[in-house]
């Protein structure tokens, strides 16, 4: 299997959402493609995975429409299909931070590539890294000496940055995060917040991964598929995550499994099925 992952901020009228839903759904059915994309005013968040030749079809299929036509695509291969279903839904953000003046098409930080960051690494003077990923996301690898937020959801960033000492703002500083969507808004709303000199990873970790491996990395990059992590080769781990606190389980972790070394309850267990056995334990 191959999965992809690419993002555009690019503007779409909306009346024209539901027939763009509609055709790509349809072909992507037609393709047997599993994923989740999501549609709105912003542009369009891509996650899909299946086998290569029709990955290709798919990207060609995209690539008729104007707004998709140079989606920078991020490929890793897996042996299983990481998704469960195809969807294509239309949301008010492509990713979710709830913060109108954030527009990333019409302005954003300034990018720095997965090499030029490798290079600040071995500098004399590094940037500030700062992770924009939720805690349980980093719990299983970041960027040596990242800059942590300590925040559940992206939702919870722009309070978060309110909180970094005012020292910074005139610090050089990189965000990152997965794949790069969520620092097009990250590191634009640090800019109005005041932070002079923001940039943000281009591509993420996973381009990163791809371009100069694991150095300067440890650990793990967690995805939001059945994979939950993959190594700097960008293959798929044995790492499993507990449906219970979302945490992600690595082997060490999984030796008393399905016990969650975290929260204690049954990382197997969705949440009907936690609630069918609370209320089996308390009759």
């Amino acid at each position: 299997m191959i999965n992809v992952s690419a993002y555009a901020f690019t503007p779409l009228e909306e009346d024209r959402l539901p027939s763009l839903k509609q055709d790509i759904l349809a072909q992507a059915k037609t393709l047997n493609l599993k994923g989740t994309i999501l549609l709105s005013t912003e542009g369009i968040n891509a996650f899909f995975s299946g086998e290569p030749e029709t990955v290709e079809q798919f990207k060609t299929f995209l690539s008729t429409y104007p707004e998709f036509a140079t989606l920078p695509y991020k490929d890793s291969p897996s042996d299983e299909q990481p998704f469960s279903r195809m969807l294509v839904r239309i949301k008010k953000e492509i990713i979710s931070m709830g913060v109108d003046s954030v527009i990333p098409h019409d302005h954003t930080a300034p990018y720095i590539t997965a090499k030029d960051l490798k290079a600040a690494y071995e500098s004399d003077e590094p940037p500030i890294v700062l992770d924009t990923r939720n805690d349980y996301e980093i719990q299983l690898g970041k960027f040596d000496d990242a800059l942590e937020l300590d925040i559940k959801s992206f939702r919870d960033f722009p309070e978060a940055i309110q909180q970094l000492p005012d020292d910074l703002k005139s610090k050089k500083i990189v965000t990152y995060c997965t794949g790069g969507i969520r620092c097009e808004k990250a590191a634009e709303l640090m800019q109005q917040a005041g932070f002079n000199n923001v940039y943000q990873l281009e591509g993420g970790v996973l381009k990163y991964f791809e371009d100069c491996g694991g150095d300067h990395y440890t650990g793990e990059c967690f995805v939001f598929d059945k994979r939950v992590g993959v190594n700097s080769e960008l293959h798929e781990t044995d790492t499993k995550q507990c449906f219970a606190c979302r945490m992600p389980l690595t082997t060490a972790d999984q030796a008393n499994f399905p016990t969650c070394p975290h929260c204690g309850g049954n990382a197997a267990l969705g949440k009907r099925a936690r609630e069918r056995q609370d209320q089996e334990n308390r009759t």
